[in-house]
């Protein structure tokens, strides 16, 4: 049985190499020995730092691939240019920081031993800052409210999914990718267990407050509560200006001198068209992400594919196993059929020209 694991890479030289080794250790000492790496550089903006040592690792070991986005993606979309290309019959995905440590690596595995699609390793103790803690809580209350995801289910980056899965997901193409979105629609035969959660061992978190709310943001493609609560608003505040327009109509009435204010009013009115706003750039982000899908923006573009044999090519021989421009709906195609072949499509002789 083949294991992939998947290690999205931003800014990594100075870990990853540690990360590879190490989690190879491990699958050695649990009996495993066949295994692949597939290891993506999310355009790491390090003046290439990152995509020198992913190089490196691919040059040094048979099981490394390397691939190289040719813009900077986000971290799910990653993941997702990894699932394409990889090829085992489980599937694996770390972070590339050593906080998913590759000792608690075995924990995972004899979970999904017992029979389950996806196994997510979840940390009771976890070494974040304050505010991605935070971020993580808003998204876990977000995914449950939107999704129906199961109250005792916790996640983090750190899983293992079963070749299927990965089957049924790679089939979406959207740009908007949110991977619990994906896994929860696919099957619900789903086990989390504890782990320990180690602290980062260089540099700090690539999510900013911009990037934390975008990956927020995204599991709005999975669910129409959001328009839904819209509907929702408009009975309420329809039914509140009701009962306010019965209240003035009674207290004039029993007061006949009451002066109906102009500042209440101008504030009634900025109030309720703050809620049309609100609302409708809700439908309108709806609506374009519907017309960028309908657009085919892609999730991902690769600009290069590393492995050993690359570098064991002649001078002289330009057909390596570098690539321009995935065309990932070819290699998603490809994983439909069922086979057991590598993953990455032809190399085409004349480059898809198209932007993330």
């Amino acid at each position: 049985m083949l294991h992939s694991i998947i290690i999205p890479c931003y800014k990594s030289s100075q870990t990853i190499r540690k990360v590879v080794e190490m989690t190879a250790e491990e699958l050695e000492k649990l009996n495993i020995h066949d295994y692949e790496f597939v290891l993506v550089d999310d355009y790491s903006p390090d003046d290439g730092a990152t995509l020198a040592e992913l190089k490196a690792l691919a040059r040094d070991h048979a099981y490394v691939k390397v691939i190289s986005l040719a813009k900077n993606s986000g971290q799910h979309n990653a993941v997702m240019a990894g699932l394409n290309y990889a090829s085992g019959d489980l599937l694996i995905a770390m972070d590339d920081d050593m906080q998913t440590h590759p000792s608690q690596l075995k924990y995972l595995l004899a979970e999904i031993d017992k029979g389950y699609d996806i196994v997510y390793g979840y940390y009771p103790e976890k070494k974040h800052s304050l505010f991605r803690n935070f971020g993580s809580f808003m998204n876990y209350i977000t995914v449950r409210i939107l999704i129906g995801k199961p109250k005792d289910m916790k996640t983090s980056s750190y899983w293992v999914i079963r070749r299927f899965v990965r089957d049924y997901v790679i089939q979406y193409q959207s740009p908007y990718t949110h991977l619990q979105g994906l896994f929860l629609r696919t099957t619900r035969n789903i086990s989390c267990i504890p782990i320990k959660h180690y602290e980062r061992e260089v540099g700090q978190s690539g999510y900013t407050f911009k990037k934390l709310l975008q990956l927020y943001s995204n599991i709005m493609g999975y669910s129409v509560v959001p328009l839904r609560m819209a509907t929702y608003c408009g009975y309420f505040f329809s039914a509140l200006s009701i009962l306010g327009a019965v209240a003035v109509v009674i207290r004039k009435l029993l007061n006949p001198a009451m002066a109906i204010g102009w500042p209440s009013m101008m504030c009634a009115i900025c109030f309720f068209s703050g809620i049309i706003m609100l609302f409708m750039g809700l439908i309108g982000e709806y609506l374009g992400r519907m017309f960028l899908g309908m657009n085919r923006q892609p999730q991902f573009v690769v600009r290069e594919v590393f492995e050993q044999s690359s570098f064991s090519a002649s001078p002289g021989d330009t057909t390596t196993a570098d690539h321009s421009s995935l065309e990932h709906g070819a290699a998603t195609a490809h994983h439909l059929k069922g086979t057991d072949e590598k993953t990455v499509p032809k190399d085409y002789s004349t480059p898809v020209d198209s932007e993330t």
